[in-house]
This record gives structure tokens, C-alpha cells and sequence, in this order.
């Protein structure tokens, strides 16, 4: 059976259920390295994962809806803070604004 080597950011699921998503692939030492969605990383040898693929214990997966659980994420990184301003003061400045003729 010829199994072509996974690619980068693609997720597979283990016959326990984990989910792991391949995160890098080195083809000098033959070595595929994931990250479970829990955030542990571990490295298999690719002969390992061609059996391990062809016997079903590793399956092609649908990458997870939430998967801030594979990378350290709190809820607030990475987001603005919400405009202090709801829409009808925003509405309200930028309608003082109409009338100005910035050429004069």
C-alpha cells in the first residue's frame, strides 16, 4: 500500500478518539510531529505511522470546531476590548462630523 506523508495542518484521530493535528514533517530523519488537541506533542517515525495508518489505528479527521484547545489560548488573547461605545454613540459622533470641510 502506498500512503503519501500527511501534510502540514492536517488532523487525524487515533482509534482511543484523540484528536492530533501534524504539525511538522521532516523528511531527513523521517519523522512526522504532532500536536494532540490538549496541546502535548509527540514525534512518530514514518514507518511507525504508515502502520499505524494502515491498520486503522490512525484515521483522516475533520479538524475540530473549537481548536484553540491544541494551542494555549485564553478566551481574551488575542481580541480587541469591546468598544465602550454602543451603536448609537458611535452613530451620534459620527454624525457631528457630517457637516466639517476639511479643505477650507
Amino acid at each position: 500500500m502506498n500512503m503519501q506523508r500527511p501534510g502540514i495542518g492536517e488532523w487525524y484521530r487515533l482509534s482511543s478518539g484523540e484528536l492530533l493535528e501534524v504539525v511538522a514533517f521532516d523528511p531527513a530523519d523521517g519523522t512526522i510531529e504532532v500536536q494532540y488537541f490538549d496541546g502535548t506533542v509527540e514525534e512518530f517515525d514514518f514507518e511507525d505511522w504508515r502502520s499505524q495508518r494502515a491498520s486503522g489505528a490512525i484515521e483522516e479527521a475533520e479538524a475540530p470546531e473549537d481548536w484553540s484547545g491544541s494551542v494555549d489560548v485564553e478566551p481574551e488573547d488575542g481580541r480587541a476590548d469591546p468598544d465602550p461605545l454602543d451603536e448609537e454613540d458611535r452613530r451620534l459622533r459620527a454624525d457631528r462630523l457630517e457637516g466639517l470641510d476639511l479643505f477650507e
